[in-house]
C-alpha cells in the first residue's frame, strides 16, 4: 500500500467533515425539541432547505430564465414530504388537524409512479397554504407501523383528520390530489372574482367544472355544492360575473344559471343541460370527465373499471400505430360521447394488456386488436376484420345497438383422426357434443389441475373399453383455452355425460368414481352392454 499525500489526506478529511455535517443537518431537520406532537420543528427543518433551495436556484440562475429541471422539482418537493417511521408516525398524525400518509414499498412499481406525483402535489398545497401535513411511510421497513394504520397493499394513500382515517378515494396525478385533499379539509369550491383570478386559475387547472349564479344561495347553489363536495376527481369552480365567466368557458351561455364542464382536450367544453340536483349533476360529470380516447395506466385502470359507462371499447396497439390512430379514433368516439367509452392500451405493457388479452386467446398477438365489452351483461367481443376506422365505427355502433356477436374463446381446430379421445375446442363444441346423434363422455379439464392427469388416464381406458361402439364418443376440453355459452363450469375435473336424446341436460358424474363404476353407468345409459370389447378395466 502506498502512503497517502497530505493533500490526499486534506481531500479525505474534509469530505468526511462535509458527509457529517449533512447527516448532522439532516437528523436535526426533523427532531422536534418538546415531544409534544406539534410537527412545528419538524416544519423549520424543512423550511430551511427550501430556503437554501431557492438562493442556490437564484445565484445560478441570475441574469437568466432558464428552468429547473424536472429533477430539481421533484428533489425539492420531495424535501416537502415528510418520512414517518416507527418512533415519530403517532407523533405527527396526533399532533396536526390533517395528515395526508402515503404507504409504499421501494420496490412497488405503482408506488414509484405515484412518489413524483405525490411529491409534486405537496408543493402545490404549500403554495396554497393548505393546512395539510404531506407525508409517507416505507411499510416494508416498518411493517409493523404500516399495520397498524391500516396500510396492507401498495401504495395506500389515507387521510387522518384529528387522528381518525379515512381512504383515499379521488385520483392519482397531482392535480388530482390536490383536488381531493382541498375538498376534504374544507375547500369544495373555489370561488373566482375576477377576470384576472380566472386567467390565473387556468394556467394551474385542466378539468374543471364551472358554475354561474346570479347570487350563492338557493336550491339550486346549494345541490352544486353537495355535488362539488361529493364528487373527489373534479375541481368545482363559482362565478357571478358573466365576463370571468367567458374566461373559463367561452361559449357560455348569457343565463343567470349555468353549469359546464372543462376539459383539456379537443371536446373541451360540455354544457350540463339537467336540473340543478346534486345526482344528476353527478352524473353528467361521471359521464362526461374521460377524454375522448383514455389511454389506460396503472393509475387510472380502476376508475376506467368502475366507469358508469358500461359499453367500452378497447384498442390495443403499439404506440407508434396509436399515433397514427388517434385522431381517427377521436372522430370516432365523438360520435359516441357518453355512450361508449373507447380506451387505448399499449400492447407491449404486459400488465395492462395481457389479462385483456388473454379473455380473447390472443395474448401474444403483437398487430393492432379491437376488442369491446358490454358491463352490463358481462359479454365480450372481437373486431375480427381490419381495424379500419370505418370498420371500428360500424364495431361501435353494433355493440350500442346489440347487434354483435359474443366472442367465446377457441383454440385452433385440431386433427382428430387417431385420437381415441377427441379434442374439443370452443369453435367444435356445437358439432362435436350437441348436435351429434351420438352419446357424449366429455372431461372438462384445465391444464394447472393437478387432479386432471388422473381423470385423463381413466378416460382412456374407458375409452379403449368401449373401443368401436358407434353410439359413444369419449371427448375431452381445456376450458382454460375454450369457451361456449352452454358450457359453465367452474370445478376442474369436470365429467359431463350428454346423452344422445337430451343434449340440454347433461350429467355431472363423480370424478371419484372408479373406473368401473363409470362403465357401468355407461353400459346402463346407452343399453348396448353386450358390444362392449372385454378389455380390462
Amino acid at each position: 500500500m502506498f502512503a497517502a499525500k497530505p493533500t490526499s489526506r486534506f481531500v479525505y478529511l474534509t469530505v468526511t467533515l462535509l458527509l457529517l455535517l449533512s447527516f448532522f443537518v439532516s437528523i436535526t431537520a426533523y427532531e422536534t425539541s418538546d415531544g409534544n406532537g406539534d410537527g412545528e420543528d419538524e416544519f423549520e427543518g424543512i423550511e430551511e432547505l427550501i430556503a437554501l433551495d431557492e438562493e442556490e436556484e437564484s445565484q445560478q440562475n441570475q441574469g437568466s430564465h432558464v428552468k429547473s429541471t424536472e429533477a430539481e422539482v421533484i428533489v425539492k418537493a420531495q424535501r416537502i414530504v415528510l418520512e414517518l417511521n416507527s418512533d415519530n408516525t403517532k407523533r405527527i398524525i396526533d399532533g396536526n388537524e390533517y395528515v395526508l400518509v402515503l404507504g409504499y414499498a421501494p420496490w412497488c412499481p405503482r408506488s414509484a409512479e405515484l412518489m413524483p406525483q405525490f411529491a409534486e402535489a405537496a408543493t402545490s398545497l404549500k403554495e396554497l397554504g393548505s393546512p395539510l401535513l404531506m407525508s409517507k411511510l416505507d411499510a416494508e421497513r416498518h411493517p409493523k407501523t404500516a399495520s397498524s394504520l391500516g396500510i396492507s397493499g401498495f401504495p395506500t394513500l389515507l387521510l387522518f383528520t384529528n387522528g381518525t382515517s379515512q381512504p383515499y378515494t379521488g385520483g392519482f396525478s397531482s392535480e388530482e390530489i390536490v383536488i381531493w385533499v382541498r375538498k376534504k379539509t374544507g375547500v369544495p369550491v373555489i370561488r373566482i372574482n375576477s377576470v384576472t383570478e380566472a386567467e390565473e386559475f387556468l394556467k394551474k387547472h385542466h378539468t374543471f367544472a364551472i358554475g354561474l349564479f346570479k347570487k350563492f344561495v338557493g336550491c339550486e347553489y346549494e345541490e352544486f355544492v353537495k355535488a362539488a363536495t361529493s364528487h373527489n376527481e373534479i375541481q368545482f369552480v363559482e362565478v357571478n360575473d358573466i365576463e370571468v365567466a367567458k374566461v373559463l368557458f367561452p361559449n357560455i351561455k348569457p343565463n343567470s344559471l349555468f353549469l359546464g364542464l372543462v376539459k383539456s382536450e379537443m371536446e373541451r367544453y360540455t354544457t350540463y343541460e339537467g336540473t340543478f340536483e346534486m345526482d344528476q349533476i353527478l352524473d353528467f360529470l361521471d359521464y362526461n370527465k374521460f377524454p375522448l380516447v383514455t389511454i389506460l395506466t396503472e393509475l387510472n385502470s380502476i376508475k376506467v373499471y368502475s366507469s358508469p359507462v358500461k359499453f367500452q371499447v378497447f384498442v390495443f396497439a403499439k404506440a407508434d400505430a396509436f399515433k397514427n390512430l388517434l385522431k381517427l379514433l377521436q372522430d370516432v368516439a365523438r360520435k359516441f360521447v357518453s355512450k361508449i367509452m373507447i380506451v387505448y392500451v399499449d400492447i407491449t405493457e404486459d400488465n395492462l394488456a395481457k389479462p385483456f388479452l388473454t379473455l380473447f386467446g390472443l395474448e401474444d398477438s403483437e398487430d393492432t386488436i379491437v376488442t369491446a365489452f358490454d358491463n352490463k351483461i358481462s359479454s365480450k367481443y372481437l373486431l375480427e376484420s381490419d381495424p379500419t376506422p370505418s370498420k371500428i365505427e360500424e364495431f361501435c355502433s353494433g355493440l350500442l345497438q346489440g347487434t354483435l356477436s359474443p366472442h367465446f374463446r377457441s383454440q385452433a381446430i385440431p386433427d382428430n383422426k387417431e385420437e381415441s379421445v377427441q379434442i374439443v375446442v370452443g369453435k367444435t363444441f356445437d358439432n362435436l357434443v350437441l348436435s351429434g346423434d351420438k352419446n357424449v363422455l366429455l372431461e372438462v379439464y384445465s391444464p394447472w389441475c393437478i387432479d386432471c392427469e388422473t381423470t385423463s388416464k381413466q378416460m382412456k381406458k374407458l375409452a379403449k373399453h368401449f373401443k368401436g361402439l358407434d353410439n359413444l364418443i369419449f371427448a375431452r376440453i381445456d376450458a382454460s383455452a375454450n369457451e361456449h355459452p352452454k358450457l359453465k363450469v367452474d370445478d376442474y375435473p369436470t365429467l359431463l355425460f350428454y346423452k344422445a336424446d337430451d343434449k340440454s341436460n347433461p350429467i355431472k358424474l363423480s370424478t371419484k368414481s372408479s373406473s368401473k363404476d363409470l362403465a357401468a353407468f355407461i353400459n346402463k345409459n346407452i343399453g348396448v352392454q353386450d358390444q362392449v370389447s372385454k378389455d380390462e378395466l
